[in-house]
């Protein structure tokens, strides 16, 4: 057994790494002394945006969804294509129809007019995200905060990270829960779905040459009127929405639409058919509280996937570029 200073010494050790763990970890009501309204001013630019754009607060979802999983939450999504060699992940086929961007600095400026250099961009998309999902139907949840910025982009690997529409469902059970979202969670965040609407181009090969025999025949014929052609012009907006009833609340729709084969993707109806997931599927789709809970749980662990904090990273000035 080592001598009793010695382990003393240890403890000593262990326990200034622990508070010096603590101190970087995020935290709610992180910006309380820095920048006290921080939390204020977002949700109001959020609220004045979707007054003005609608499809802003469906944004502000997707935005979460893809920054959080590409290695880390932090703003490394928003990063532009420089001189200097960097390479935007806005360029990644995976973040095709993504839009409202520019918005995003918006808030920031707003933001920074208040508190110059302090809030993060990468809490600016967590935030939002949050109030966007209100604006939506979903419930508030308290969220913590004290990210800072990636001083790179990822652009090279994010197909690696963000799972595509056509991947098996066990591939994509498999990259969330790399992430400690587990599969009744992904089914929760798959939800985001019911506000969400799908290009022609990720939809047309469940329609030509021959119908997807998992789609319902009527609504074969719907989309097909929607996507005419089998090779859209992917710079053309067209599109069909998830949830033709309700297409800007975030309820259960969804899932009782692809219950009855009108989903999308491929993903979409794969729900049903998985074993892992297709219980889920049933139980969200009979009760809406069930389903807000499971996607708030679910939208909590993406946020707070690998923060960077303390000397990691940055607070940008601008969130599209590096200082």
């Amino acid at each position: 057994m080592a001598p009793i200073h010695t382990r003393f010494i240890t403890l000593v050790l262990s326990l200034i790494l622990l508070i010096h763990a603590g101190e970087s970890d995020i935290r709610l009501d992180y910006y309380s002394e820095s920048c006290p309204r921080a939390e204020e001013i977002i949700k109001k630019e959020v609220t004045k945006l979707y007054h003005i754009h609608g499809n802003t607060a469906v944004s502000w979802v997707r935005n979460l969804f893809h920054d959080c999983m590409v290695k880390s939450c932090d703003a490394s999504l928003l990063l532009e294509t420089t001189n200097k060699g960097l390479v935007s992940e806005k360029m990644s086929p995976r973040s095709f129809g993504m839009r409202n961007f520019k918005y995003v600095n918006t808030i920031k400026q707003a933001v920074e007019k208040e508190c110059a250099m302090t809030v993060s961009c990468a809490d600016i998309i967590a935030l939002s995200a949050r109030d966007g999902a209100v604006m939506l139907g979903a419930p508030y949840i308290a969220m913590k905060t004290g990210r800072k910025d990636s001083t790179e982009s990822y652009a090279g690997v994010v197909e690696h990270f963000i799972p595509n529409h056509n991947d098996s469902m066990s591939l994509v059970l498999s990259q969330f829960q790399s992430i400690g979202i587990d599969a009744e969670g992904v089914v929760a965040l798959l939800g985001a779905h019911s506000v969400g609407r799908v290009h022609c181009t990720n939809l047309v090969h469940r329609l030509y040459p021959e119908v997807d025999p998992t789609l319902d025949p009527d609504y074969a014929i719907y989309l097909k009127n929607r996507c005419p052609s089998p090779e859209p012009d992917p710079k053309a907006v067209e599109y069909s929405r998830n949830d033709r009833e309700t297409p800007m609340i975030l309820d259960n729709m969804y899932y009782k639409n692809i219950l009855e084969h009108k989903g999308l993707l491929s993903i979409d109806q794969q729900l049903v058919s998985d074993p892992n997931t297709s219980p889920y599927v049933e139980k969200m789709a009979s009760d809406i509280g069930y389903f807000h809970d499971q996607f708030s749980r679910a939208l909590l662990v993406l946020s707070e996937n690998n923060p960077l904090t303390d000397s990691q990273g940055e607070i940008r000035k601008d969130c599209r570029y590096v200082n």
